[in-house]
């Protein structure tokens, strides 16, 4: 799926903010792009309701790794984006 703009959050153990971040990008009036959440090891939650919505949204697609770092949870979203841009949430 080609798009204008990749937007990539990292996850960890964010559960009481997580759904918040994730409703303010989604209620943009721009819908061009694709969120691109990268699960870092979340042990309190996160992951499940990050699979939540990308299970409501087609604009969202989830990765989970291994705890390793906001960087290489970076990285993990910049190998999976399709977009011309790119922007970073965390």
């Amino acid at each position: 799926m080609n798009v204008c703009l990749s937007v990539i959050v990292p996850v960890y153990n964010i559960a009481p903010y997580v759904r918040r971040c994730i409703e303010s990008l989604l209620c943009q009036s721009f819908s061009d792009f694709e969120l691109l959440i990268i699960d870092d090891g979340s042990t309190d939650g996160s992951a499940a309701i990050c699979d939540e919505y990308a299970g409501k949204d087609k604009r969202v697609r989830v990765f989970h790794q291994e705890n390793a770092g906001l960087s290489c949870a970076r990285n993990k979203g910049l190998e999976h984006a399709s977009g011309t841009y790119i922007a970073f949430v965390d």
